[in-house]
C-alpha cells in the first residue's frame, strides 16, 4: 500500500546518554590491555561513583524533604504540625520547585514548547478525539509565582497551569489491518472534498488548501538546535496513506516517534476554603508525540469533533432537501420518502456510534496508559529522578576520562568528538555528549588540568 505523502519530523540528538552504567563500565574496561591498567580504571570507576553520590546527597535530602510538605496524599498534615504562616510555605514551595528544575536540566530533561507541542500534536496516532484540558481545576498561582522570580524563555502557554518535561526519543510501530480507521479516513476525505468544492472548509480552517499544502512541504521540526546532527523520522499514518476499497484488507505497519521519558507537574485548584498545597509529579514512558494529550492533567470527557457535527448537518440538509422536493411532486411515493429517512437516521446513527466508539477506544487507552505508560508519581519520580542524575553525570565523567587516557592529552572539541564516536562505535548509539558539563566535572574532581589543552594530571 502507498504512501500518500512523506510527512517527516526532525529531531536533534540529545544529551542523555542512552547506555547502561554497567554494560559502559564493562565494555570500556575490556577494551583496556593492560591488567593492572584495568584494574585502576574499574577502581576510578567506584571512586567517581561515590564521590559524585556525596555530591549529591544534601540536595536530595533537602529537595525531599521539602516534597513531603506538598505531597498530595500526607503533605497537608505536615505543613499543619510545622504551624508555618503562608508566606513561608509560599517560600518553602518555590525552594522545591528550584531544586526540581535544577535535577530536571542535570538529567537532561527539557521543558516543551508551544512550537513542539503543537507539531507533536499535527497528527493522529491511535487517539482520533480532540482532548482539552479542564483548566478550572488547575491551579495557576503557583508556577505563575515561580517563573515570575525564575524567568525562562520560550515557555509554552500553558505554563502557569502545568509545565511538561520531555527526554530522549523512540518509535512506535503497529502492524494491523485498521479497517475501521481506513473506512473513516475515506469518509473523512470524501467530506474534506464535498467540503472543498463547496467552499465549506474555508469557513471552519480560514486556509486554502493551497496554503495548507505550502506548509506541508517541508519538514516540520522539534527543537532543532544543531540540523546537520539531527535526526529525521517518518510519520506513517493511516490518514497520510494511498487507500481505497480494494486495499482495506491489507495490513499495514503505522510508525510515530515517541518521547522517551515524560514528567508532568501541576496542582489542583482548590475549592475549600483551606488551601490545598499538593503538588503532583508524574512519570510516564514511551508516549507516541501524536498521542501526547494522554500525560495532560485533568482532562474533559471529549466530545463530537466539528466535522462530525458538519456530517450531521451535511447530512440533515440534504436528507430534508430531498424529502420536500419528493413531496413537492405531483405523485408522493412513500416508498422513497421511507428509503431516504431510513438512510438518513443510518448515517446519523453510524456517525453517532464511532464516535462512540473512538470514546471507548480513548478511555480504554487512558486506563492502559496508566498502567503501562505510567513509571512513577510523587516521590517515586523524584527518586527515580535523584538517580537518573547520578547516573548521568557519572557515566559523563567515566567516557571523557577514558578518552584522555587513551589520547593523553586532547582540546576541549576533539575530546567532544572523540566522546561520540565512542558511542556510537562501541555501543551503537547517538549522542550530543555534553563536553562542558564533563570537562567541569573533571576539574573538580582534581583529575585534569586545562590551559589550551586538557590532560590527565600525573
Amino acid at each position: 500500500m502507498g504512501k500518500k505523502k512523506k510527512d517527516i519530523i526532525q529531531l536533534d540528538r540529545e544529551s542523555v546518554i542512552p547506555i547502561h552504567k554497567p554494560k559502559l563500565i564493562i565494555t570500556l574496561s575490556s577494551l583496556i590491555e593492560d591488567r593492572s591498567e584495568r584494574d585502576e580504571f574499574l577502581k576510578f570507576c567506584k571512586r567517581v561513583e561515590y564521590t559524585i553520590r556525596a555530591w549529591y546527597i544534601l540536595q536530595f535530602e533537602d529537595m525531599m524533604q521539602l516534597y513531603s510538605l506538598f505531597d498530595p496524599v500526607h503533605g497537608a498534615e505536615k505543613l499543619e504540625q510545622q504551624t508555618l504562616s503562608p508566606e513561608e510555605v509560599d517560600t518553602l514551595e518555590l525552594n522545591f520547585l528550584a531544586y526540581l528544575f535544577q535535577m530536571m536540566d542535570k538529567s537532561n530533561f527539557r521543558l516543551t514548547t508551544d512550537d513542539e507541542v503543537e507539531i507533536a500534536l499535527s497528527g493522529q496516532y491511535r487517539l482520533n478525539l480532540p482532548i482539552i484540558v479542564d483548566e478550572s481545576k488547575l491551579d495557576k498561582r503557583l508556577l505563575r509565582r515561580y517563573f515570575a522570580k525564575h524567568p525562562y524563555e520560550n515557555l509554552p502557554h500553558f505554563a502557569d497551569k502545568y509545565i511538561i518535561f520531555r527526554r530522549g526519543i523512540g518509535i512506535d510501530k503497529m502492524t494491523g489491518y485498521f479497517i475501521n480507521a481506513k473506512v473513516n479516513t475515506i469518509i473523512a476525505r470524501f467530506f474534506g472534498s464535498l467540503f472543498r468544492w463547496t467552499g465549506i472548509k474555508r469557513c471552519f480552517y480560514g486556509k486554502s488548501s493551497s496554503q495548507c499544502k505550502k506548509e506541508q512541504e517541508n519538514p516540520i521540526q522539534i527543537s532543532t538546535e544543531s540540523e546537520q546532527d539531527g535526526l529525521s523520522v517518518e510519520r506513517i499514518h493511516i490518514e497520510n496513506m494511498k487507500l481505497s476499497i480494494s486495499n482495506l484488507m491489507n495490513k499495514i505497519t503505522i510508525q510515530e516517534p515517541t518521547f522517551d521519558r515524560i514528567i508532568v507537574v501541576y496542582r489542583r485548584i482548590s475549592k475549600k476554603e483551606k488551601l490545598k498545597r499538593g503538588i503532583y509529579v508524574r512519570h510516564f514512558k514511551n508516549i507516541p508525540m501524536a498521542d501526547m494529550e494522554i500525560v495532560l492533567p485533568e482532562k474533559k470527557n471529549p466530545g463530537l469533533t466539528p466535522i462530525d457535527w458538519v456530517k450531521f448537518l451535511v447530512t440533515a440538509v440534504i436528507g430534508l432537501v430531498t424529502v420536500i422536493s419528493s413531496l413537492s411532486m405531483s405523485k408522493v411515493d412513500i416508498r422513497v420518502i421511507f428509503a431516504i429517512l431510513s438512510t438518513l437516521i443510518g448515517y446519523c446513527a453510524k456517525t453517532y456510534l464511532s464516535f462512540q466508539k473512538n470514546l471507548n477506544e480513548y478511555q480504554n487507552l487512558i486506563t492502559r496508559s496508566m498502567y503501562d505508560k505510567q513509571l512513577d508519581s510523587g516521590r517515586g519520580t523524584l527518586l527515580h529522578l535523584c538517580d537518573d542524575v547520578i547516573q548521568q553525570e557519572i557515566k559523563e565523567v567515566i567516557i571523557s576520562f577514558f578518552i584522555l587516557m587513551e589520547q593523553g592529552k586532547a582540546t576541549k572539541q576533539d575530546l567532544d568528538l572523540h566522546c561520540e564516536e565512542l558511542i556510537k562505535e562501541k555501543f551503537g548509539e547517538t549522542c550530543n555528549f555534553d563536553i562542558d558539563d564533563a570537562v567541569q566535572k573533571l576539574q573538580k574532581l582534581g583529575i585534569i588540568s586545562q590551559v589550551t589543552v586538557l590532560q590527565l594530571f600525573d
